[in-house]
């Protein structure tokens, strides 16, 4: 005799599966957040793996070589940026003068205009970074930690390359014969929105760094492609990378320059246009669109993954929400969910029925 479980009963299980299932995935974050990392490496990495395959190459040469080149573009950028951030080592001075002088004058401002004496100015700054430092905290053990991981991924990758047709194979016979040409479809189309994603938010990275550089050069900013590439980079980090990213150019024209607030406040509105057009143009078509989810639910996991794992959980919210919409548009009882995490608008008849 068949009895359904209450409703009742049922959510509550579901509740506690779910909060169980993510606690678990934040107990790992030390051990999944590489891995992911690493098989979303791995994957955009493929097509030159398969080309040298292609061409002859000894597997364990060919998947050297990947990582080598992957090394070599990642150590060109990083020595850029490095070579660059060295001649600000001489303006050190000059800007530690000026922030004091500038917050002099912010406090000087603040008591004059409203009332608010130097002890509790300096209360409210303590009582915003005691607030902030959780976040920073995150953010720094992000990034330590992906350091401290720099040899780690680089072994995960090869190993991923090296044990693909194992894990393919692996894959293929969990499931029945007769679901083979399902599930190499969904690996397939996996594959191609992980690969889009990456490449798109790479665009957007480069999109982002002309529009800063330039708009820094027409204001005659110093510095200006520097600071426009570290002003994309920075925007990967939400909230406080754009914060940062705005800071920087501003303090470097309070410095360099004598024409007062003019260019810090053309800097300020010239960021913010950027912004604009990346969240309302680059986001949405240029890296949302690649993997075919709506900006709610973009905005909603990206949210969700930061709570869970940080800035890491931020950057991968987007691709792993798409492995699943590719799974739930294949599954007949999950379609209603992939429709609800894409982009593709419902027709006029099931419109009609709210009014």
């Amino acid at each position: 005799m068949n009895k359904t479980i209450p409703f009742y009963i049922k959510v509550p299980m579901i509740l506690l599966g779910l909060y169980l299932f993510f606690y678990l995935l934040f107990l790992l974050q030390d051990i999944m957040v590489p891995f992911i990392f690493s098989g979303l490496i791995a994957i955009l990495l493929n097509p030159v793996f398969n080309r040298l395959q292609k061409w002859k190459v000894n597997k364990i040469v060919a998947i050297l070589l990947t990582i080598l080149l992957a090394v070599l573009l990642v150590s060109g950028v990083l020595f850029f940026l490095s070579s660059q951030i060295a001649q600000f080592g001489e303006m050190l001075p000059q800007l530690r003068d000026k922030l004091l002088s500038l917050s002099k004058d912010i406090q000087a401002w603040l008591s004059n205009s409203f009332g608010i004496s130097t002890q509790k100015q300096m209360s409210m700054v303590n009582d915003a970074m005691n607030g902030s430092k959780a976040y920073v905290g995150q953010t720094l053990n992000t990034v330590f930690g992906v350091l401290s991981f720099f040899v780690l991924i680089p072994l995960y990758v090869f190993l991923l390359l090296f044990y693909k047709p194992l894990i393919l194979n692996f894959i293929y016979e969990i499931f029945e014969d007769n679901e083979s040409e399902r599930v190499q479809e969904i690996l397939q189309e996996t594959k191609s929105a992980i690969q889009s994603y990456i490449v798109g938010l790479l665009i957007e990275m480069l999109i982002v760094a002309v529009l800063n550089s330039g708009a820094l050069m027409l204001l005659g900013v110093k510095y200006a492609i520097l600071l426009g590439c570290i002003g994309a980079i920075l925007n990967l980090i939400p909230y406080i990378g754009g914060i940062i990213a705005i800071a920087l150019p501003v303090l470097i024209s309070f410095i360099t320059k004598d024409d007062g607030l003019t260019t810090p406040l053309l800097i300020v509105i010239a960021y913010t246009v950027i912004q604009f057009v990346d969240n309302n143009i680059l986001v949405p078509k240029v890296v949302s669109s690649k993997v075919s989810i709506n900006a709610l639910v973009s905005i909603i996991v990206v949210l969700l993954g930061g709570a869970l794992w940080g800035v890491s959980g931020m950057f991968l919210a987007i691709p792993l929400v798409a492995v699943l919409k590719i799974i739930f548009d294949r599954i007949d009882g999950l379609k209603p969910w992939g429709k609800l995490l894409g982009d593709k608008m419902p027709g006029r008849k099931n419109n009609s029925l709210i009014k």
